[in-house]
């Protein structure tokens, strides 16, 4: 339970605890046989009631998995077993004694599981050295967390993923902290960095390194003078590089993929984006392009046109694609004057698209802001014409991604 276990002295003494504790890497666990200590304890007149109906439940459970025994079956007749309640302490006993070496003939004898080490938080990237990595390895630890919480660690941290790998160890999960003093490309660059080490170490190592990155959102615990008011009592910080929208964009992505990012170029090019321009225009991609990203994404296809055609009498819900957004998108930033366009993205980093519109009375302005008016909301309404494409291309789409989710 080290808060910061590589900058102990007795980080040596340690590894060894754990060692001499069974948890050497390897090391598995080997259930007991459970029954045997029911009854011992029911002899020992340890918990009568509570062991009773727990060896009167394995017994039955052993009853049943041997088919047509009818010697155990007159045992059990004989000590009232197959009532729906369970027999008197004795009979309990004296029916174990009875069947105790068929029981033993056919328990199914413990293969062991695996046994894990785990720390309760990341580790500190720039205390590694080969030799405490070397120590690391002798215990069953996985996955090893190592934090990465600012992209100016980068060099320290590649190393001690690299020292960790050297030595045999292949899992990770590591935490990625963001909206602290960060930019959002940063967050960007630091999980490009988890996914190109997974497939350059697999490859130089000879093993399969996957490496799990876990964004976590920065949130103070107490008020700061910096700060506008006490955010301790809700949700609301927003670090000084990222704005409301940012925040929502990676979440929504965050939920589609359980809060995780593991291994796979190809996945976290389409979850991200394969470049920093790809991401920083996902940032500013309507949520529910986000969240139904492979839908909206199928609404810009010839295919889509054909099929509103035909179930909803017109294509104009096909308007609302991802390209149909981003060719606006794009518009906006290239035709309009640089101070309207950098209010206009503001307006959108504000995630509030309902007051205050006045300011912008251009087409175009009030075109691109119109994505992000339309709620998602709208995908799971029965009767929006979003909905009826979306259970179109539910059950009719054939190429989906294989990581397709109907709720993603």
């Amino acid at each position: 339970m080290d808060n910061n276990v590589l900058a102990s002295k007795e980080y040596p003494q340690i590894i060894q605890e754990i060692i001499d504790c069974g948890f050497q890497k390897g090391a598995k666990f080997f259930a007991p046989d459970y029954l045997a200590i029911a009854i011992k304890n029911l002899n020992n007149n340890v918990n009568d009631r509570a062991y009773s109906k727990k060896a009167w439940s394995w017994m039955r459970d052993f009853y049943n998995k041997l088919k047509n025994s009818g010697d155990i079956y007159e045992i059990f007749e004989k000590y009232q077993m197959f009532e729906d309640y369970p027999p008197s302490k004795s009979n309990i006993i004296n029916a174990y004694n009875e069947v105790k070496d068929i029981y033993e003939k056919h328990r199914i004898k413990s293969k062991g599981v695996l046994r894990f080490v785990d720390f309760n938080q990341g580790m500190d990237a720039r205390l590694f050295t080969p030799e405490k990595a070397e120590l690391l390895s002798k215990i069953a630890i996985r996955p090893v967390r190592i934090a990465f919480d600012d992209i100016k660690y980068t060099k320290k941290y590649e190393d001690a993923i690299r020292m960790c790998a050297k030595v045999g160890i292949k899992d990770f999960s590591n935490y990625l902290l963001y909206n602290f003093k960060d930019k959002p490309v940063d967050l960007y660059k630091r999980m490009r960095i988890n996914v190109d080490l997974c497939d350059t170490l697999s490859e130089e190592t000879g093993q399969k390194v996957s490496i799990y990155s876990f964004p976590m959102k920065y949130h103070p615990l107490r008020k700061t003078n910096d700060m506008d008011q006490d955010y301790s009592h809700n949700r609301d910080y927003i670090g000084v590089n990222w704005n409301r929208k940012f925040i929502r964009a990676v979440q929504a992505v965050l939920n589609s993929t359980k809060g995780k990012i593991g291994r796979g170029t190809s996945f976290f090019n389409e979850a991200f984006g394969s470049n920093e321009q790809e991401f920083e225009e996902l940032l500013y991609m309507p949520e529910s392009m986000i969240i139904y990203r492979f839908l909206f994404k199928w609404l810009g296809t010839d295919e889509a046109h054909e099929v509103a055609k035909q179930i909803i009498g017109s294509d104009e819900v096909c308007d609302y694609s991802t390209s149909s957004w981003r060719n606006c998108f794009h518009q906006c930033k290239k035709e309009l004057p640089p101070d309207l366009w950098e209010d206009l993205k503001k307006k959108i980093g504000s995630n509030d698209f309902v007051t205050d519109n006045e300011t912008f009375t251009d087409s175009l302005e009030k075109r691109l802001l119109w994505y992000y008016t339309n709620s998602r909301k709208d995908v799971t309404d029965e009767t929006s014409d979003i909905c009826k494409m979306k259970h179109y291309y539910d059950k009719n789409v054939k190429d989906k991604p294989s990581h397709y989710e109907k709720k993603c």
